[in-house]
């Protein structure tokens, strides 16, 4: 299996409002950058999205390290999901899971990895979180 870095981040003005995802992907020594963003959404959603369009650039089954400093995202992954799909997409609090249709879709792309998720602090010196930080920011900025 090809072995993949992934590194991402989320941001939003205002929760929701306007928000950008940044994502790093790192293989065979070649760094790809991407970048976007949507009008009206959440953090949330743009720390999932980001995880989402660097799994999609993958085009075969690959062993990841995805790291982000989305505790939501990771925790989601490797501590809910399989609870909220025994429980019928339905939370702890017995309300319905928020974001389902993204967490079916990471879920969907997991199918083809062996993926680490890894969390690691925000805003704290990491040389690729604070990268894809900036490029989050950018894909906000860019829609306007």
């Amino acid at each position: 299996m090809e072995k993949v870095k992934i590194y991402t981040d989320g941001a939003c003005k205002g929760n929701p409002g306007p928000g950008g995802y940044g994502c790093i992907i790192v293989r065979d020594g070649k760094t790809r950058e991407l970048k976007g963003g949507r009008k009206e959404t959440t953090n949330n959603i743009m720390e999932m999205t980001a995880a989402i369009v660097a799994l999609q650039h993958l085009k075969k089954p690959s062993e990841v390290e995805l790291t982000t400093d989305s505790q939501y995202l990771v925790r989601g992954m490797t501590e809910w999901i399989n609870g909220w799909i025994r429980k019928s997409w339905v939370n702890a609090s017995k309300q319905p899971v928020k974001n389902k249709d993204l967490w079916q879709e990471l879920l969907r792309l997991s199918e083809h990895h062996k993926i680490k998720w890894i969390w690691v602090r925000g805003h704290n010196g990491h040389p690729e979180n604070e990268r894809a930080d900036v490029l989050a920011n950018e894909g906000l900025a860019d829609l306007y």
